[in-house]
């Protein structure tokens, strides 16, 4: 009885993950997510009782897909520039297998901040100590001076911003050639690594 209930709860997080990526919090709605999963609505609601608490579970299950291995990374003893490549390695692995994520995201961030701040610090992850380790990088002389903020925002932004406009890139620059643009994502990995090492060498 116990493999046939977590069977039933997988394919209710399969099927919202679905529908709330597509249509956002507002736009979901419970039937169709008990259709999508091949149940009926009651059942749906005796595993999650409101969509908020479905929205809940989904939220933190794809924000939870790199956060824990990104945060492993960043309090490694590596050195800072095998810690940036490597968080590109993850971030851009998880756009891959999830190329709708980053829209998703600022919706719902567009929509209510608090749900994924209050994630964010559940999880235990503070900006306050990237920047700090980013800081004491520079000050040993291993990568350039810069703001550290500049340079949080400028590894997010060149692996989020090609999936963020994926419909645009695909149209645009690859006349809805799918294979090209796939190929193009793949890249990203070792372009956006090459771009940012070179970018924080010493000066």
């Amino acid at each position: 009885m116990e493999v046939k209930k977590d069977n039933t709860e997988e394919k209710i997080i399969e099927a919202a993950t679905d529908v709330f990526v597509q249509k956002g919090m507002d736009g979901a709605r419970m039937q169709e997510i008990a259709d999508r999963a091949g149940i009926n609505k009651a059942l749906l609601h005796y595993y999650f009782r409101s969509k908020e608490k479905l929205f809940d579970a989904i939220f933190t299950k794809l924000i939870g897909i790199a956060f824990p291995r990104i945060g492993q990374i960043l309090q490694s003893e590596l050195v800072i520039t095998a810690k940036v490549e490597q968080v590109i390695d993850v971030y851009i692995d998880l756009l891959l297998k999830h190329p709708f994520l980053p829209a998703f995201i600022i919706k719902e961030i567009n929509r209510d901040a608090s749900l994924f701040f209050s994630f964010i610090e559940r999880k235990g992850f503070s900006p306050d100590s990237i920047f700090e380790m980013l800081n004491e990088a520079m000050e040993q002389g291993v990568i350039r001076r810069m703001r550290p903020e500049h340079l949080v925002l400028n590894v997010i932004g060149l692996c989020v911003f090609p999936f963020a406009v994926r419909p645009m890139v695909r149209q645009v620059v690859f006349h809805g050639d799918d294979p090209g643009m796939q190929q193009f994502l793949v890249e990203r990995k070792d372009e956006v690594k090459q771009f940012v090492l070179k970018a924080i060498q010493p000066d």
